[in-house]
């Protein structure tokens, strides 16, 4: 007889936007008490769920199962991270963003059905200055954004927003240097992003290409734009179209040296801490097993023919407005330089008059 399989549920109360008073009942009525042999404890501060991930781990858990939102995720994840127990996932958060790309589903009773299939898949990991992340990474204005949205009170994709509305327009891109395998190159950027899955959360998609099990991480450097083009980027993001766009640059590395000139934040799956000017990124490869869909179509994360094709469309039509402009500049300087000259040719034959008629 196969032995029961033990489960550990962690619950962070506070996490998210969902109510979880039900959730327990739902795990007991729908987990298969055939097979699994259950408990579920519940964090009472920041930090907790990665000891409790970790004694669970210790203790011989075969899951471990993260109830809450994204840090939540994250934390029990960096608890069990090369071990040999997996972390399963019911998504409560407003961005839920490594459910989303695994494709588990958001509804608690179908996620829990997800836990009792039980397919294991053992899947990559990053790690920025030493801080384990699984989704995303990075610094720029999505790690002041996170900053703000930490401090914001209120959370939710609308305060969110809210942020990225009020705060875009007066953020100030960096410059960095970055070293990897090929070498340095210096950016002037917006933000630089390193996707180990493909998306934020909320079906934004910052690495549409981004694959957990391929021993990669997918750099994203995205280059300054005006305000005008900046509603194209969000459509890209949410198109997952963000790739094609011209002012993102794209590259995959296993480690990664980044180089800002002074300390500031940084961000691991939306959370953010203040970090040095050099940041070390790097992948570990298969180093956490997770329970996966495995009704997951993963064509899913990738765009549609009318979205490639309209994000197509927006950048020849943002290409043309930029040579558009760049023409009317020169024109405009052309037209300037001229009236210059016509005037110092003019001051020149009043000087010299002026100077006949002192004679």
């Amino acid at each position: 007889m196969e032995l029961k399989k033990k489960i550990v549920f962690i619950l962070n109360p506070i996490s998210g936007t969902a109510n979880k008073t039900g959730i327990p009942y739902l795990i007991d009525t729908i987990i298969d008490k055939e097979r699994f042999d259950c408990t579920t404890v519940f964090t009472e501060r920041a930090g907790h769920a990665s000891e409790l991930a970790k004694k669970a781990a210790e203790e011989g858990a075969d899951i471990v199962v993260a109830v809450g939102g994204d840090g939540t995720v994250n934390e029990v994840a960096r608890g069990i991270t090369d071990t040999k127990t997996a972390l399963g996932i019911i998504p409560c958060g407003s961005g839920n963003g490594l459910a989303r790309h695994l494709m588990i589903p958001l509804n608690v009773r179908r996620a829990i059905e997800i836990i009792n299939r039980c397919e294991v898949h053992y899947l990559d990991y990053g790690t920025i200055n030493g801080m384990p992340f699984f989704c995303t990474c990075g610094m720029g204005f999505d790690a002041f954004i996170s900053m703000k949205f930490a401090h914001a009170g209120k959370r939710g994709p609308i305060t969110y927003v809210e942020n990225v509305l009020r705060e875009g327009l007066k953020y100030k891109p960096e410059t960095y240097t970055i070293e990897d395998e090929t070498g340095t190159k210096t950016y002037k950027a917006f933000l630089i992003s390193v996707a180990n899955a493909s998306q934020y959360g909320n079906d934004a998609y910052i690495a549409p290409q981004a694959s957990m099990s391929d021993g990669y991480m997918d750099v994203i450097i995205m280059e300054p734009f005006d305000v005008i083009e900046a509603a194209q980027v969000s459509i890209d993001m949410f198109n997952k179209t963000i790739d094609k766009n011209s002012h993102i640059k794209t590259f995959r590395t296993k480690h990664i040296h980044i180089h800002r000139s002074e300390p500031g934040v940084i961000h691991y799956d939306g959370d953010p801490i203040m970090a040095d000017a050099d940041i070390d990124i790097c992948i570990h490869e298969r180093g956490i097993g997770m329970v996966v869909n495995p009704d997951a179509d993963k064509s899913h994360r990738h765009p549609t023919k009318i979205q490639s094709a309209f994000s197509e469309f927006m950048n020849t039509v943002n290409e043309a407005r930029s040579e558009m402009l760049g023409a009317m500049k020169e024109r405009r300087d052309a037209v300037a330089a001229d009236i210059n000259a016509q005037t110092r040719k003019v001051q020149m034959i009043s000087k010299q008059i002026q100077e006949k008629l002192n004679l």
